[in-house]
């Protein structure tokens, strides 16, 4: 950041007298001045990073590049960015577009940068933007793997830089208030969590292709083993569904790290271990089962990948239940609140009015607050300026992380695990710490 733009924000600081400088754009009287707005660029065009693009444009930024290994996927983002500018009025503002995103990293003038490529580039571009002193917006899972997510937890301890990870649900006032009644005792002592996600990912087994001209298929697949072109890991062009590259080891987790990301997050947060994790990994007690893993805690507490509800919080006194939308809150035989989504509980009530109920009568003198965010994008960028770790940081984001990455571990390898979460090793002799990693492809690595 230039001099002006820190004495801009000192300024705008000071003036805000503890009211977050960052407002919703329809709250904003008039257009910032340039030099006020964080500079961006996107990398790894895919749904995801549209639909963050758009949340982005409008707030106080300037997106300045964007970037995709696709031609067809960088020049639509290119232009809807050139556009509407355009609309705004701010002629001569044009987006550069940049199929290596080294060429993004390397720019100067830009400040944050927002990924959302394929988890298997993940760690490689965060913290080659870290190390250039960029703010980051990763998506989640934060890292393809537990090394990865170490490195990437000391870079931003080693530069000072901000790190969101993007597990939205963090920002949802119904995963909030269900992890404040659990962390404040309204369930009464936990003993278990349950959690829904799909499967582990398999080995790649994909055929092959024929690779038409655009894609630049050699940087898609960077760091992993070379293969032959197949359409279910990278749709070409503009598709609006989420590729399935995702299910498989070389590039994802399946959805243990996928959904994983999101539920297993927030049974670390309910538990309040976000500064730490489980110390043992069981895998399921049939072998080849895809549910059944579990994660064990100091305190004996057990969070089991299940067929449920999201997120399941089962205590001594009741139970909790949250997922996107939804919210159940029992105590004993009694329910205090509860909204699942039928169509005859839509006629009556919703998830925010039932989520309020258990606020309004179990969380009026809680001694515990968690993290209140509004919105993850505002979150991230209320940070960047007031030099504050945003909710999900790296250590919250990288240690989530990991506890996707022990899970698959387990299903993988079909043995009982012993973990060390703060020093990032198996222990006991149980593991192998080449399971951490993984090979890199020349020239990449971590």
């Amino acid at each position: 950041m230039n001099t002006s733009r820190r004495s801009f924000l000192k300024q705008a600081a000071a003036s805000a007298a503890g009211v977050p400088f960052l407002l919703p754009s329809r709250i904003w009287a008039a257009e910032p001045q340039p030099n006020a707005r964080i500079t961006m660029g996107f990398i790894g065009m895919g749904k995801q990073n549209r639909g963050l693009l758009g949340g982005f444009l409008g707030q106080q930024t300037k997106v300045l590049a964007v970037c995709d290994v696709d031609t067809t996927r960088r020049e639509a983002a290119k232009k809807r960015v050139d556009e509407y500018y355009a609309q705004k009025g701010e002629q001569g503002s044009q987006c550069a577009a940049y199929n290596d995103f080294r060429e993004i990293i390397e720019r100067k003038d830009i400040d944050a940068v927002c990924i959302a490529t394929p988890d298997h580039w993940h760690a490689i571009i965060t913290v080659a933007a870290l190390r250039a002193g960029k703010d980051v917006y990763c998506e989640k899972p934060l890292t393809h793997n537990i090394h990865e997510a170490v490195e990437v937890i000391r870079a931003v301890d080693a530069t000072g830089r901000i790190l969101q990870t993007g597990s939205m649900q963090r920002s949802s006032k119904e995963f909030r208030v269900a992890c404040e009644l659990v962390q404040n005792g309204a369930i009464g002592k936990v003993e278990r969590v349950e959690c829904s996600f799909g499967d582990p990912g398999v080995p790649c087994n994909l055929g092959e292709e024929p690779l038409e001209p655009g894609l630049d298929w050699n940087l898609w697949l960077g760091p992993t083993p070379l293969r032959p072109y197949h359409s279910v890991l990278s749709p070409r062009g503009n598709h609006d569904h989420y590729p399935n590259w995702r299910a498989y080891r070389e590039y994802g987790g399946g959805m243990v790290t996928d959904w994983g990301a999101h539920h297993l997050d927030i049974a670390q947060w309910g538990l309040g271990m976000d500064a730490s994790g489980p110390v043992e990994v069981l895998p399921p007690e049939t072998p080849e089962a895809k549910r059944g893993a579990k994660l064990v805690y100091a305190n004996g507490v057990t969070v089991e990948h299940k067929n449920g509800f999201g997120a399941h919080f089962y205590g001594t006194e009741g139970e909790i239940q949250v997922n996107r939308g939804k919210f159940t809150f029992q105590r004993g035989s009694e329910v205090i609140a509860s909204f699942t989504g039928s169509e005859e509980e839509r006629k009556k009530t919703s998830c925010a009015a039932q989520v309020q109920i258990a606020e309004r009568d179990f969380l009026k003198d809680a001694k515990i607050r968690l993290y209140d965010s509004k919105n993850q994008l505002w979150d991230f960028l209320e940070c960047v300026q007031s030099r504050k770790k945003p909710i999900c940081n790296e250590q919250v984001g990288g240690r989530s992380a990991i506890c996707c990455h022990l899970m698959n571990q387990a299903y993988y390898h079909g043995q009982k695990l012993k973990w060390d979460p703060a020093k990032f090793v198996f222990v006991d002799g149980a593991g192998d710490p080449a399971w951490l990693t993984r090979d890199y492809r020349s020239p990449w690595s971590v």
